[in-house]
């Protein structure tokens, strides 16, 4: 069993390894042969990958709870891999397919810190992706979605008043809403309508009034946020609207001023605070406060270190004696496991996501969809660095999680529809650009006739 275990360990790298390699010649080879085979290789070290991890936890522990829940991923991620392919031919098959890897990463490691959670996520992500299955048609056909953009924004922040309002705290921060039951977080929806209500905004006009109104709304928001004591949240808003404001006016002076915000907004938070007192200072000593405020980020840094590059195998270490392992802190539980190889090829993945987000808002000649595409981009990019800086302390600890991998079925949710309106946006590009091929060549041929 040691040694199956052992092999497995090896095993699981080798495929990141593999599918990372693929993943970045896909970006570099523009041939339509190449990148057709580059996706197989992908789409099957995905899923031995995936077939691996389970594998592995079987043998540890059967069950035969644990087939069925293997069974379920592998019908969801066939069934999405088949139906979107299939009805929009057009869509970045690398994307998609980071997506769903990133997803069978997730669904591996919950399984193994927690079955009920891990049933809650794989249902909860069957559902976002039977919901954004419009959503890049929606993104296609639908133009009246840039007259909106007030309606956006004021939409987005009485949904945070409202949490402000009637919210539950959770882990220090009311951010948290219970309908009927059930939990979640809007802020995580208030992500796509903040977005789009700025590119709604910029698209319309760029005159000094205008950019002080929107500077306005995106205060409003981030202040809200902040008020919820979501730091980790506000931040994110902040720097996703400051490059969304620079790189919609081409002015520097927005940038740096935005910069400048920020910093001295960070040093006021760390004056109001406590909380922020405390991840500071368990970020600069944690060993020194091991026992109190120190303890998870050292806890954390233990079980990176334990893991080394090979991991411990899975099932083999201790990730569940870190806090909230499962959401903030589950970068940690990969590298102890997995191995800090694994989890540097997971780092690249994402990397690669945000280098085909950047692309396809730099590709798209719409100001409006442009905007949407950078300001996801940011959004996800800087997300990825904040959860990761503050498991490894690079950073202090946001309290983010790490996008489609982290247990939260909100934070899944809005990130399958952040993601399927790219799609719509890389699709609505993509058919612009084939009938303007085509009209050429009709063009072309008329001239020949006459």
């Amino acid at each position: 069993m040691h040694i199956i275990i052992e092999l497995t360990k090896y095993l699981l790298i080798i495929l990141m390894g593999a599918y990372s390699y693929f993943a970045y010649r896909v970006l570099v080879n523009r041939s339509k042969k190449f990148q057709d085979k580059s996706y197989k290789m992908m789409t099957f070290s995905m899923f031995i990958l995936h077939f691996t991890g389970y594998f592995t936890l079987y043998l540890q522990a059967p069950s035969d709870k644990l087939l069925i829940l293997y069974l379920c991923e592998v019908v969801l991620l066939v069934l999405v891999l088949t139906f979107y392919t299939i009805f929009y031919p057009n869509i970045s098959r690398l994307l998609l397919l980071n997506m769903l890897l990133l997803l069978s990463i997730g669904f591996i490691v919950i399984t193994r810190l927690s079955f009920d959670k891990a049933v809650r996520q794989v249902i909860v992500s069957g559902l976002a992706f039977g919901i954004a299955f419009l959503v890049p048609a929606v993104i296609q056909r639908l133009n009246k979605l840039r007259y909106y953009g007030w309606i956006y924004g004021v939409v987005g922040i009485a949904l945070l008043i409202l949490v402000l309002l009637v919210g539950k705290e959770k882990h220090g921060a009311t951010s948290w809403l219970s309908v009927l039951g059930m939990t979640f977080q809007p802020m995580e929806f208030v992500k796509v309508l903040f977005v789009l209500c700025i590119a709604a905004l910029f698209d319309e006009g760029l005159d000094f009034k205008r950019i002080c109104a929107v500077t306005i709304m995106a205060a409003v928001t981030v202040l809200a946020l902040v008020f919820q004591r979501d730091l980790g949240a506000a931040l994110i808003f902040f720097v996703t609207y400051v490059f969304m404001l620079y790189v919609a006016t081409a002015k520097p002076l927005y940038l740096l001023s935005g910069l400048a915000m920020g910093s001295v907004a960070a040093w006021v938070a760390y004056q109001l605070f406590d909380h922020v007192k405390v991840r500071v200072m368990a970020w600069q000593n944690p060993f020194g406060y091991i026992d109190n405020e120190g303890y998870q980020i050292s806890q954390s840094l233990f079980a990176i270190g334990t893991g080394g590059w090979f991991g411990m195998g899975l099932l083999q270490g201790l990730p569940t004696s870190i806090p909230v392992v499962d959401s903030d802190f589950i970068f940690s539980a990969i590298a102890e496991e997995l191995g800090g190889l694994f989890a540097i090829c997971m780092i690249l993945i994402y990397v690669n996501c945000f280098i085909v987000l950047i692309n396809i808002s730099l590709k798209h000649l719409d100001s409006f969809y442009r905007l949407i595409a950078l300001g996801f981009s940011v959004m996800f990019g800087f997300q990825v660095f904040l959860s990761i800086g503050g498991v490894i302390k690079f950073i202090p600890s946001t309290g983010v999680t790490l996008p489609l991998i982290s247990y939260g079925g909100s934070s899944i949710v809005a990130s399958i529809i952040m993601f399927m309106v790219i799609q719509g946006i890389f699709h609505r590009g993509n058919i612009a650009e084939t009938q303007k091929v085509e009209d050429n060549l009709v063009g072309d041929i008329h001239d020949e006739e006459q």
